[in-house]
């Protein structure tokens, strides 16, 4: 019997990698759950929502701020969720893994100092490429190679989707960014990560940014997210952005507009603000702006 060992364990540790797939594959919960899933090679944990009358809308995908605070973040989506019947997905980027080159600035540069041209990471390690697998991801849950989505990110979230605008080709139907500290502002003047200067042509010229402005983005903005608060970047290029986020939020919008405008481009942006709310995720959710 001792012959048939090895075929035996091939048998069992093939078992257990279908078994495994198939809980991979199995249909997001209705209500409030979470599961871990592999993004090559590295597990992201996501919390998800699905509407009791859920009838196969579009994934929203939510980001968190620097908190990391994923659960809270689906919790604040659930009334986004109940009225346009949205599968809420809440990935978790922890800070030891994500710091603030991989999460908030798209992970295209490690490091982002001095005077010379940026050494960028290759493309296949871009934060943004994380998001697009992690929404094939539930596609693939769900049995729908189809299902349409769309983002939204807050503060730390709202950062990084900023340069996911711009250098992640994508089909999002809205890329909603909300009360972050920076932009990635449309100019090659700036310095990345707050402007295109200083990385390679094909991240930086005039197609690009075309693109990057034809994005179907909305900046969404507390009008009371005023306060210079210890979280609030500080550094010389985030602060010729504006004073605070909601000045910084509406110079970025005009900024791309008359860009877009004094160069004959299309421009899909939007900006809503949302009267009286400051930096609260729970708020700007939930209000009817957005």
């Amino acid at each position: 019997m001792s012959r048939f060992h090895p075929l035996l364990q091939w048998v069992t540790a093939f078992a257990a990698m279908l078994c495994t797939a198939t809980l991979h594959a199995t249909p997001i919960s209705v209500g409030s759950s979470a599961r871990s899933i592999s993004i090559a090679d590295v597990s992201i944990d996501i919390y998800t929502y699905k509407p009791a009358n859920y009838a196969g809308g579009p994934i929203l995908l939510v980001l968190h701020g620097l908190g990391a605070n994923a659960p809270g973040y689906r919790d604040s989506a659930v009334p986004l969720a109940d009225a346009h019947g949205f599968l809420v997905i809440a990935p978790l980027f922890d800070r030891k893994r994500f710091p603030t080159w991989r999460y908030q600035t798209g992970g295209l540069v490690r490091d982002q100092r001095g005077t010379e041209d940026f050494q960028v990471e290759p493309e296949s390690q871009w934060t943004g490429r994380v998001f697009l697998d992690i929404i094939a991801a539930v596609r693939s849950a769900e049995g729908r190679a189809d299902l349409a989505y769309s983002m939204i990110g807050h503060s730390a979230g709202g950062q990084t989707l900023s340069r996911f605008a711009a250098f992640i080709p994508n089909t999002a139907r809205h890329i909603i960014i909300a009360n972050p500290s920076t932009y990635l502002w449309p100019s090659r003047e700036e310095r990345f990560p707050y402007g295109f200067g200083g990385l390679p042509p094909t991240l930086s010229d005039d197609a690009l940014l075309q693109r990057y402005l034809a994005q179907p983005v909305i900046v969404l903005l507390g009008t009371a997210d005023v306060e210079r608060g210890r979280d609030l970047n500080t550094r010389p290029g985030a602060e010729r952005q504006g004073e605070n986020r909601y000045a910084r939020g509406r110079n970025a919008f005009r900024a791309a507009q008359q860009l877009a405008q004094d160069r004959g481009w299309a421009f899909n942006w939007r900006l809503v603000e949302v009267p009286g709310v400051g930096h609260s995720a729970r708020r700007m959710f939930g209000s009817a702006e957005a």
